[in-house]
């Protein structure tokens, strides 16, 4: 059949599933997909809580990726609320971005997601990424998708692309891939925003990020971040918070003596935002523990983790 005058003047639309285990670097790609900053990113796994939605319009059309928590061996109720909504992200999308790091051989969650995503019907792409890093472990992917989907002619032919999310190469040419593959259609946002993400949950994840920075594993998932209030004044944003941690030993670590840390954490959390806001960004900031904030469902749904 024809198109019609109005659909023929549609361009790519796609929600793009952006999924693989933790620390292959999925947040990085995003960032270098959409040219911004709309995920955070650390050297700490696991780093992602919650689906980050980042936006790119361009004339050639939209693409929407999602950008989720890496699949882990959850231990507690974070862990296993991070775990469902990956997982959860694939159903109802156009393209699954599967993210493999290329510089380590495949781990029992890359198969797992191998073994998932050579079951469902639709169009996935995999991406080995961190290419930049000079071992290159794609045949062992290779065999273990073959292996996991039996090689069945009915089964998913994905592509296969070699990607560094960290130096942008290749990231040109999956973008070429991507909205050739998305079915045209109308845009999903509006062409001026690059996430609907709210805003008090990209404060808090700014301020995470700057102590996995300094921190890395001394402090990996004890710390949350919840803004509690946002007053958005012309002359500047005042912002309140709370950071929770699990121990009273943990409450002088993010302090840091004589509340340095805290205070150097709080300054390059407000010059960084105030350059995304475009507003000078006050922050308050305090410190209390709560030993089970990770296992409470209600905090959780309070800091954003669960939908």
């Amino acid at each position: 059949m024809a198109p019609t005058p109005d659909t023929a003047a549609l361009k790519p639309a796609a929600l793009v599933a952006v999924v693989g285990r933790a620390n292959v670097g999925k947040s990085t790609l995003v960032n270098a997909l959409v040219g911004e900053k709309v995920s955070i990113v650390s050297p700490v796994a696991q780093t992602t809580r919650a689906r980050v939605r980042a936006i790119l319009t361009e004339p050639r059309g939209q693409l929407v990726f999602l950008d989720t928590p890496g699949v882990h061996k959850a231990a507690y109720d974070l862990g296993r609320v991070m775990n469902r909504t990956a997982r959860a992200s694939v159903e109802g999308v156009d393209i699954v971005l599967l993210v493999l790091d290329a510089s380590r051989p495949p781990r029992e969650e890359d198969v797992g997601w191998i073994t998932r995503l050579g079951k469902m019907p639709g169009l996935c792409l995999v991406v080995l990424n961190k290419s930049d890093r000079g071992t290159d472990h794609a045949e062992a992917y290779r065999r273990a998708w073959n292996e996991a989907t039996g090689e069945k002619a009915e089964g998913i032919k994905p592509a296969w692309l070699s990607v560094s999310g960290l130096t942008g190469q290749g990231v040109p040419e999956l973008l070429e891939v991507l909205f050739a593959a998305a079915p045209p259609g109308p845009p999903l946002f509006p062409d001026d925003i690059v996430t609907d993400y709210p805003r008090k949950m990209i404060i808090a994840d700014v301020i995470r990020e700057k102590y996995f920075l300094v921190l890395k594993d001394e402090l990996p998932h004890a710390l949350a971040v919840e803004i509690e209030t946002l007053d958005e004044s012309p002359a500047g944003w005042i912002v309140e918070g709370t950071l929770y941690v699990q121990k009273a030993s943990q409450k002088g670590i993010v302090l840091g003596t004589r509340g340095r840390l805290l205070k150097r954490v709080k300054e390059a959390a407000e010059k960084e935002l105030a350059e995304v806001y475009e507003h000078p960004v006050t922050l308050h900031l305090w410190v209390k523990v709560d030993k089970n904030w990770s296992r409470n469902y209600w905090r959780l749904k309070r800091l954003g983790y669960v939908e």
